[in-house]
């Protein structure tokens, strides 16, 4: 069988994933009846990729053109799953980037050339949604030239295809067509791939070897460890050992070996020398073990990963609500639930606290809140901490993350943005304004600092503003930027809040809750106009007289809550307080809930 083994990447919302589907339907992966063929986003499978439209998870499937079979694996293009993509990319010989026509190179696309380059694979270049109006696909190229220049280890690296694209359509051209409308399809892009990606290097003659770079499970089979076969073949009931790099952990016997055709997994009795399969027969087999015959006698070396840069407290729900609208609350459950995330999710670290909570490293404020977000869907209550960033020391000094951002907003949204950057302490690097009044800021700016920024210029341009970053390293710390939020409403007691009292309320700040909320004590119901927290009984029910009665309340107007969403949640928290989450609620919290305890613990820390 002859086979290409080709990774997608691009910044997020380029056009990869819909690239990937136009690859799927035309290559008659699926019948004319299937649903999959009416489908957008079609490796977009999970509930969460969807709702955000983003690609979270790094996947691999397979289609048929002539006589190659073209394994494609699909990565995320949120600097936040970097992770995700320096896991797959080695099951990769060739890249696919993709680069928006209007937008161009952005931080992540950086990103995964830089790791694409760094395995030496060959990127064939595909300028995408050329028929959008703002398109400029003769200057995204040259700043596409411009960043190969920048990222080349070798003079090969500069020699690159480049296609143009109308992904959603279907259509690749060779060069850059004057009417987008015309008929066209992805032969292309097919041929392309055929002709620049190499075939494996593998040798088929060795014994069998194999580095695990990610896992799947199901009921029936159990563990899937998934990768590229380096050496050899394999076969259903063939012992083999795995490896940590140098150190054998045991021998094996394997159960199944699968190979992808288009979304399925094929039961094969043989594999093929260099195709991406799937093994089972070992249920605690990790990402970046190695897979070999009995007479290997080393393993590859472990797959390196950036390190996390942000950091929260995730434990077992403790309010007074806790075990009423989940399945799982204990800390038992939530340390196994965490320690399974960690054997699939290598970019995140978890390390257990004496407490019995738990301190969750990741790579982003998104990567942290996917999966709190999963966790409660899945059915668990937990408490979740103010995000810090993770603070290492070089040499003789205490250094932390910085990343660089870019920016764009339209002109009328320029001085929100500059305002508020300057707020946060960020060196502006390089501005430009083009010709459709769209300006593109580049910043440099401490982690820190940029917490909580992405939900502030969401707010500030109402959703039309957009926003990448990239990490750039470590460095020595700087002066944090002030925090400016006001304090918060905190109900005095529990019970359920009353129209009566939420309408004080609304008179001294903005409204978290709706009347009839349940509530207990220490739990924050709004945020205050001044700088202190303010105690209120939001229970409080109006008393009655020969005028009043208990329902002539009922027509006093009140705003509509603010509803926070996880993530704006998960900002707003200050160090005192907590997001307490679970399948049906979120709700914000101070840590200590007794109000004269809370008074006590605050003296002693001015003190």
């Amino acid at each position: 069988m002859k086979i290409r083994n080709v990774a997608i990447i691009a910044h997020v919302d380029h056009g990869k994933t819909t690239l990937v589907d136009g690859m799927l339907k035309q290559t008659h992966t699926f019948r004319d009846n299937q649903a999959e063929m009416q489908a957008t986003t079609i490796l977009d499978s999970n509930e969460l990729e969807r709702e955000k439209e983003i690609t979270i998870l790094a996947k691999n499937t397979a289609v048929f053109w002539g006589e190659y079979k073209v394994n494609i694996i699909d990565t995320p293009g949120h600097a936040d799953f970097s992770g995700e993509v320096e896991r797959v990319i080695n099951m990769a010989d060739g890249a696919i980037l993709v680069v928006d026509a209007a937008e161009g190179p952005l931080p992540q696309t950086q990103f995964v050339l830089e790791r694409a380059l760094e395995q030496n694979l060959k990127v064939i270049v595909v300028i995408n949604k050329i028929d959008r109006q703002d398109a400029r696909p003769k200057e995204v190229l040259r700043q596409t030239e411009e960043l190969f220049v920048k990222l080349a280890k070798h003079e090969r690296h500069l020699e690159f295809p480049v296609l143009y694209a109308v992904g959603r359509e279907g259509k690749v051209w060779k060069e850059l067509p004057k009417d987008f409308s015309q008929p066209g399809d992805l032969q292309p892009l097919f041929e392309e791939i055929i002709n620049t990606v190499p075939a494996p290097a593998a040798e088929p003659d060795k014994p069998f070897a194999m580095l695990v770079s990610t896992l799947d499970f199901d009921s029936y089979k159990g563990t899937y460890a998934i990768g590229k076969v380096t050496t050899g073949v394999v076969k259903p009931g063939q012992m083999v050992n795995v490896w940590e790099h140098e150190t054998k952990v045991r021998a094996a016997l394997i159960q199944n070996v699968f190979t992808s055709r288009g979304l399925e997994r094929e039961e094969v009795t043989e594999s093929e020398p260099g195709d991406i399969i799937a093994l089972t027969g070992m249920a605690d087999i990790t990402i970046g073990a190695t897979v070999a015959d009995v007479s290997v006698e080393t393993g590859y070396p472990t797959i390196k990963l950036g390190e996390p840069t942000i950091k929260v407290t995730i434990s077992p729900n403790s309010s007074p609500f806790a075990g009423k609208e989940g399945k799982f609350f204990t800390a038992r459950q939530l340390e196994d639930r965490l320690m399974k995330e960690i054997k699939t999710n290598i970019g995140m670290k978890i390390r257990k606290l004496s407490g019995g909570g738990f301190v969750v490293a990741g790579r982003g404020e998104l990567h942290l809140a996917i999966l709190i977000e999963n966790l409660r869907r899945e059915g668990y209550e937990l408490e979740v901490g103010r995000p810090e960033v993770i603070v290492k020391t070089i040499g003789e000094n205490q250094c932390e993350p910085f990343e660089e951002v870019t920016i764009e907003v339209g002109k009328e949204h320029m001085g929100v943005i500059i305002e508020e950057m300057g707020k946060r302490k960020a060196t502006l690097i390089d501005t430009h304004t083009n010709d459709r009044g769209i300006t593109r800021m580049v910043y440099r700016i401490s982690s820190r600092n940029l917490l909580g920024f992405r939900g502030d210029i969401l707010t500030a341009t109402r959703g039309t503003g957009m926003f990448a970053s990239m990490v750039l390293g470590y460095f020595p710390q700087e002066q944090p930027a002030s925090r400016t939020r006001s304090g918060v409403l905190v109900s005095m007691q529990r019970g359920a809040a009353t129209v009566y009292a939420l309408e004080t309320l609304q008179e001294r700040g903005t409204l978290f809750i709706s009347p009839g909320a349940q509530v207990y004590g220490g739990m924050i119901v709004g945020l205050n106009k001044r700088r202190d927290d303010l105690e209120m009984n939001v229970c409080k029910i109006k008393g009655l007289s020969n005028v009043h009665n208990a329902t002539s309340d009922i027509d006093i107007p009140l705003d509509s809550p603010t509803i926070l969403s996880l993530e704006q949640a998960v900002d707003f928290i200050e160090d005192d307080e907590l997001l307490e989450v679970t399948p049906q609620s979120l709700r914000l919290r101070k840590k200590i809930l007794d109000h004269t305890a809370r008074i006590r613990a605050a003296r002693v820390t001015k003190d």
